[in-house]
C-alpha cells in the first residue's frame, strides 16, 4: 500500500518533467529552423495586394444648382446601395450660386447631406465646368481617393458592379469608362463617354498641375479630358467597360441596347418612365421589408 502511494505520489511529477523536458526540446528545435531560414533569406514579408484592400472612390454627379428635384430622387437611389470591397462617396457638383432662393435650399440640402461641392466658375457645359472639377479637388478636398469619377445626373450607375470591376485594375494612370465611338472595343481609340468615367488619383492630381488641361478647357469636355491625357502621354492604363455600360435602349443608336443583368451603368434616362424601368428590372426595392405600417 506505501509503495502505491509513493507511486501515485512521483507521477505528476514525472509528467510535469516530461512536458518540460518536450518543452525545451520544441524550443531549441524552432530556434534552430528560424536561425536556418534567416541565414538562407526564406522567411519574407510580403505586403497584401491591393486586390484585397478595400479601396475609395468618389462620384461627382455633375448637374445644376436648380435640380433639386433630381438631386433628391438621385439620393434615395444611391442610398439605399453599398459596396463590399469599396469605399463610396457620391456627391453633387455645380458652379457657383446665382439666386437668392439657391443659397437658403441649397444651403439646406449641406446642411442635411453634406454631399455638395460648389465649384468656382459659372454655370457651364462646354466651357470648363469639368476642367474645374477635377482640378479643384486636391485643394479642397480633405482626403484624396484612389478613383475620382464624373458621372451625369441622367445615368443610372450600380455600385457593387462598378466596384468589382475596378478590383483588378490598376490603381494608377488608369482612364475607365465607355469609349467612343460607340461600335469600338479599343479603349485607346478616342475617349471616355460622360455618361461616367473614372480617373486615378495621381491622374486628377496631374489635371491640377499641368498646364495641357488648363490651356485647353474650352469645347465638349469629355473629349477634351481625352485630348489632355494624349497629349500629356498620360492614361496608360485605359479600360473600357462595354456592354456593362451603355446608353438606355432605343435613345442612341450604336451606344444603346437591352438592359443587362451584368450592368455597370445606364444612361439617358430622361424620363420617369425610363427610370422605372430601369428600376424594376433591377429590383432595386427588393430589400425592403413587410411591415405592418405600409402596404407596397
Amino acid at each position: 500500500m506505501k509503495q502505491r502511494r509513493v507511486i501515485l505520489i512521483a507521477l505528476p511529477s514525472l509528467v510535469l518533467f516530461l512536458l518540460f523536458f518536450f518543452y525545451i526540446l520544441f524550443n531549441i528545435r524552432v530556434k534552430s529552423l528560424l536561425l536556418a531560414s534567416s541565414n538562407n533569406h526564406s522567411i519574407t514579408l510580403t505586403k497584401t495586394p491591393h486586390t484585397e484592400t478595400k479601396f475609395s472612390i468618389l462620384i461627382g454627379i455633375l448637374t445644376r444648382p436648380d435640380n433639386y428635384d433630381r438631386r433628391h430622387f438621385l439620393r434615395l437611389v444611391y442610398g439605399i446601395q453599398s459596396s463590399s470591397i469599396a469605399e463610396i462617396d457620391v456627391k453633387f457638383v455645380f458652379c457657383n450660386l446665382t439666386k437668392p432662393e439657391q443659397r437658403v435650399l441649397i444651403a439646406l440640402e449641406i446642411l442635411r447631406f453634406n454631399d455638395i461641392i460648389i465649384l468656382d466658375c459659372i454655370e457651364n457645359m462646354n466651357n470648363g465646368k469639368t476642367y474645374a472639377y477635377f482640378s479643384s479637388l486636391p485643394h479642397i478636398l480633405p482626403r484624396h481617393y484612389d478613383y475620382v469619377m464624373k458621372a451625369d445626373d441622367d445615368v443610372f450607375i450600380r455600385l457593387e458592379p462598378l466596384s468589382l470591376s475596378l478590383k483588378p485594375l490598376p490603381w494608377q494612370d488608369l482612364y475607365y469608362g465607355f469609349v467612343i465611338p460607340c461600335n469600338s472595343m479599343n479603349p485607346f481609340a478616342d475617349y471616355m463617354s460622360g455618361m461616367g468615367f473614372l480617373l486615378s488619383w495621381d491622374l486628377v492630381e496631374w489635371i491640377g498641375k499641368s498646364e495641357i488641361p488648363e490651356n485647353n478647357t474650352v469645347g465638349p469636355e469629355d473629349k477634351m479630358v481625352g485630348k489632355w491625357l494624349k497629349m500629356g502621354n498620360k492614361a496608360k492604363n485605359r479600360f473600357s467597360n462595354k456592354p456593362a455600360m451603355y446608353d438606355y435602349p432605343g435613345t442612341n443608336g450604336r451606344c444603346s441596347h437591352e438592359l443587362i443583368p451584368e450592368t455597370v451603368a445606364v444612361h439617358r434616362l430622361k424620363r420617369w418612365d425610363q427610370w422605372l424601368n430601369v428600376l424594376e428590372f433591377f429590383n432595386v426595392t427588393k430589400q425592403l421589408n413587410n411591415s405592418k405600417l405600409y402596404r407596397v
